[in-house]
């Protein structure tokens, strides 16, 4: 499995709009992704700091992720929205 981490710091500002459109963006992910087996958002109470957990079948299936509409629709219209994006990559070993 691929498993990938984002941690996303949004602007004060647009806190409430780029959390909805990144729930959307989960949504739609898990549900008409074939690959996409896992896309959990959380929030860190304290400072609004957004961590995303995915997984996927392969990296081929986060790479159909990535080419696909909502995504690119969703990075386009939130990419002002965000002060600092961490992105890693990971391949599960257990379970």
């Amino acid at each position: 499995m691929y498993v990938v981490t984002v941690a996303f710091e949004p602007k004060p500002e647009h806190a409430e709009a780029f959390r909805a459109a990144l729930l959307a963006n989960a949504m739609t992910s898990r549900e008409v992704e074939p690959g996409c087996r896992q896309f959990d958002v959380c929030v860190e109470p304290d400072t609004g700091r957004i961590f995303l957990y995915e997984l996927y079948d392969d990296r081929a299936a986060f790479d159909a992720h990535l080419a696909s509409d909502h995504f690119k629709a969703f990075d386009a219209s939130v990419r002002d929205w965000v002060a600092g994006k961490d992105v890693r990559t990971y391949r599960r070993v257990a379970p």
